[in-house]
Formats: C-alpha cells, structure tokens, sequence
C-alpha cells in the first residue's frame, strides 16, 4: 500500500455478511477488516473464522484481522493458518494483532498468564515470521520451541515472507512493538494529536533499533457515522461508543470518534491524514445501515482529503 495517497478500508460491522461485502467491493475501497474475541460476552465472531469468510466473499480487497489477540493463539498453528489463507486468497491477507486483556477470562481458558501476553506476542511474531521465510527452521525460545520443521502453504499463492503484521493498540509498549517488529501501526481510539504523538514514537524508537520504516504502513481504525443529518450521525457514536467505553462525554467521543455530514467528517479526517495517517479503516459506528455509513466516506469523504503539501510535492 503506498505512502503517497490517502486510501480507505472498511470494518464488516457487526459480522461478515456476503452481500454487504460484494456492494463495498463496488466502492473505493481497499481493504475490509473484523477482529474477534474467543471469549467474548456476546454472541460474536472469532478473529481466523471471520477472516476466512472475508477471504471466500471477496474477490479483489485486501482483507484484515482488526485485530486478532496473537497471545492466545499457538503461533505454529497461526502461521497454517494465516499463509493457507494469504495462498487461497492471492496474497490479499493482513493479520493487525493486539495483546487483549480487558477480558481475563480469555487467558485464563487457554492456560495463558496475563502478564506474559506482552513478551508472547513478541515471540509469536518471531515464530510467524519464522516459519514464513520458508524451508526447514528451528526456534528455541520463552514460550514456543521446535526443531528442522518446514510449513507449506496449500497453494503457491502466499507472498515471500508471509502476510504483513500490524500492530495494534494504543500504548507505548503498542508503539515500542509496531517500531521494532510490526509492519505498520494500526490504533484505535486515538485522537490526531495522539496519533501525531504515536507517530514521533514509533519514529524514535525504530531509528534506536536502527530499522528503517520504508513501506511501514501508517493505519488508523477510526470508529465514525456519516450521514446526511450530522446529527443522527452524532447519535450513532453515542449510542453505539457512549456506553461501551464508559459513558464517554460527547466532547471526546468527537475527539476519537468523528460524526457528521461528509464535509464534517472530512474536516476531523483531514486531522489525522496531517498527523500520518495513510490508510484508514472506517469502522461504522452505529447499529443501523452500516453499508450507508461506509458508501458516504468512501464516495464523499476520501475525495475530500489531501496530503500535506510536503509530502504531495
């Protein structure tokens, strides 16, 4: 995906549906994206059986994980998956993988002690990019260890290397891990400023880790309505953010959730393309016509938005 142009995905909200894929794949749009919890208190979807629908149902977007909690996965296993999937689909799939932890119970299931989701996660990236590189390798580490084991894909069709890693989530230790081992950064609930912050951060720390950023990509899950009515657009994100992340008071849910008209949502979008942003992955937030919510950004909003003149020229 190229640094040089602003480009939208979507979040299949609330779950894959064929019928809702095939009229986004008619849109502007380049990458579709649904995450999953194992655990989860309601009745929703996993995060490789999501991704598996998304790849059957689409024919020409990228597709994503949004993101997928890589500690509770045995990374061996992960790996087959994910570059069975990537080979079927012609090299379409992206993994966004996050660390979890707001549901314990998740951990607890799979054997998996909280507090060693962070260093897993590392070493999961490891073993991925590991086993991808193909022929016969080994690993000695932490938590996984196997000796001369080669993983083949079902199909040639897998990229060299395997499907890019992007890392989620909102903290340093988020940011210090897209910088040293992520193909791109993929936060949520961020405001610009806080994403222009994250930016600096991942900067500093991958000119420390003497990495070179060079097609890093520079993602965005942005929760937002678009409607023609800027205030039924502000009712979606209260009602569908206002509850789920604490009673949240409008005046931040604007800052991390834009909502209005198109040229309402261009303006706060515009923000954040200044701040780094490159791709974004729109997730509707409302329960109501979500195809409706991605139509308006991908035909109205994303030809409102401009790179910053430094980068344009």
């Amino acid at each position: 995906m190229k640094a040089d142009r602003i480009t939208f995905g979507a979040a299949a909200i609330p779950e894959p549906d064929r019928d809702w894929l095939a009229a986004v794949e008619e849109l502007p749009v380049e990458s579709v994206w649904q995450g999953g919890h194992l655990l989860p208190p309601s009745a929703t979807g996993e995060a490789v059986a999501r991704l598996s629908l998304l790849t059957a149902w689409t024919e020409r977007v990228r597709v994503g994980a949004a993101v997928l909690l890589l500690p509770l996965y045995h990374p061996v296993v992960l790996a087959k998956q994910l570059a069975d999937l990537d080979a079927r689909s012609g090299g379409r799939v992206s993994a966004g993988i996050g660390v979890g932890g707001e549901f314990r119970h998740e951990f607890e299931a799979v054997g998996v002690p909280l507090a060693e989701r962070g260093p897993r996660t590392d070493e999961a990236i490891e073993v991925l990019r590991t086993l991808w590189r193909g022929g016969a390798v080994s690993h000695a580490g932490k938590f996984f260890s196997f000796h001369d084991i080669e993983l083949r894909a079902v199909a040639p069709g897998m990229r060299p290397g395997g499907p890019p890693l992007i890392v989620s989530g909102r903290k340093p230790p988020a940011m210090r891990r897209a910088a040293r081992l992520g193909d791109g950064w993929l936060p949520y609930l961020l405001s610009p400023r806080a994403y222009a912050r994250s930016v600096e951060t991942i900067t500093a720390e991958a000119s420390k880790a003497g990495r070179n950023l060079d097609g890093f990509e520079w993602m965005a899950y942005v929760y937002c309505s678009v409607r023609r009515d800027g205030d039924r657009a502000r009712e979606d994100v209260r009602g569908f953010l206002g509850g789920a992340y604490g009673d949240k008071p409008p005046e931040m849910l604007d800052r991390i959730a834009p909502a209005g008209t198109p040229e309402q949502v261009a303006a706060r979008l515009q923000e954040y393309v200044d701040a780094g942003v490159r791709h974004f992955v729109i997730s509707p937030a409302t329960h109501e016509d979500t195809l409706g919510v991605v139509r308006l950004a991908a035909t109205e909003v994303l030809p409102r938005l401009s790179l910053p003149a430094a980068v344009s020229s």
